[in-house]
């Protein structure tokens, strides 16, 4: 990230901050890695400690249906069901020790804020428009943005329309931009297939300079847990640094292509600890004379590999639906279903548009993926003639 200031700030840190009516701003670091990783200055108008109560905890850890997956699967977002509440329409699908990632579905806007205070959360707006709103800004919303919300962040979500969807990840490690895409300064190289005018820092707000009870709904190990403070969280007359929550716009993403097939890393556009998350994009297919655009069949040994399909026609799949998600695990061979390769020669150009996430440890699935998902998946790649013989069998 880059360094972004927005309202009033002091001239120099840790030093006396007053408003024109002389009482006291309070200044609060906010950051994370100790006092190591990238960080913000934050300016209150109250103290952001002032807890007038604090409630029970709710217990929000997803129920784990399979421990150990080999098998490749497919889940259909389009039947995960909705919910009024943001935090209840949270349906967690896949997970393990680093992340955790599924669908969201909201129908109402947050009458409380929220913060999750130990993991950075990747929003993508798959459909649907709103306004994120944050203490250090807003951030207006549409298909296709990544919201990337550091851990700590205190946010609410305003929906304009009912039918909002988000694909989901929580990362227990702050997300940042590829580090091959980065010089030693943190400036995007030349190369990359984003730059910095294509992330969005906050639009800051007018402080909220309010007393009262004002809910705030904590996420800590897999608990949420009700805190009720004193004075308006969004009370920030001015802040400055490099920690802060952005969008970006998948299709401000411009694809790497090459006169044969390009391997799935150059769509990388974000990574964690132990993950990575690309974009797949619209973009001209390898223009090699005989080159076949189709992906060839790979298996990840290291990684498994999800598949969230967004927007357009996704060549090497059958059968897909926009909202699905599909989990191919570490060391199993995947690749085009039958007559993919054959149909993409030739082709040009694709629409598609899909966000893949790579975890380098084994994912888990919870009873929440378990009743979206199609049973048929694991066996598509199948020939007609040896699927009607598979049919009969089980007849």
């Amino acid at each position: 990230m880059r360094y972004h200031q927005a309202g009033n700030i002091p001239p120099k840190r840790h030093t006396i901050f007053k408003s024109p009516e002389d009482k006291f701003y309070y200044e609060q670091l906010f950051g994370t890695e100790g006092f190591h990783g990238i960080s913000s200055l934050l300016y209150h108008t109250h103290r952001p400690t002032q807890i007038k109560s604090i409630g029970p905890a709710k217990d929000v850890t997803p129920k784990i249906a399979v421990e150990k997956n080999v098998a490749p699967r497919m889940f259909k977002g389009m039947n995960v069901t909705p919910e009024d509440d943001f935090m209840d329409s949270r349906k967690i699908l896949l997970m393990n020790n680093d992340l955790k990632m599924g669908l969201s579905k909201p129908r109402k806007s947050m009458d409380y804020f929220y913060k999750n205070a130990e993991c950075d959360e990747l929003l993508y707006v798959h459909q649907g428009t709103g306004i994120l709103k944050t203490f250090v800004g807003d951030l207006e919303f549409v298909i296709g943005d990544y919201l990337i919300i550091p851990r700590g962040t205190i946010y609410q979500v305003e929906l304009k329309s009912e039918d909002t969807v988000f694909f989901v990840l929580e990362s227990h490690s702050p997300i940042y931009t590829p580090k091959r895409y980065r010089n030693e300064f943190g400036q995007l190289l030349e190369h990359s297939p984003f730059c910095e005018r294509d992330m969005i820092p906050p639009v800051f707000k007018e402080p909220k300079d309010e007393k009262g009870e004002f809910l705030i709904k904590v996420k800590k190990e897999n608990q949420i847990t009700d805190f009720i403070y004193a004075t308006h969280p969004f009370d920030v007359v001015g802040w400055d640094g490099y920690f802060y929550p952005y969008k970006f716009n998948i299709k401000n993403f411009e694809p790497i292509t090459g006169r044969i097939h390009q391997p799935p890393p150059v769509h990388q556009n974000f990574e964690g600890h132990n993950f990575v998350v690309c974009s797949f994009c619209a973009r001209m297919y390898d223009y090699h004379p005989l080159a076949i655009p189709a992906p060839y069949n790979h298996s990840n040994i290291d990684s498994d590999e999800v598949l969230f399909y967004t927007e357009g026609d996704f060549m090497s799949r059958n059968h897909i639906d926009l909202m699905d998600f599909t989990l191919h695990p570490g060391g199993i061979v995947h690749g085009p279903h039958p007559g993919a390769m054959e149909r993409s020669i030739g082709k040009k150009f694709t629409e598609e548009y899909a966000v893949m996430v790579d975890p380098f440890r084994p994912l888990k699935i919870t009873e929440e993926a378990l009743k979206v998902e199609d049973p048929s998946y694991k066996t598509s790649w199948l020939e007609e003639s040896d699927k009607t013989m598979e049919d009969r069998s089980q007849e």
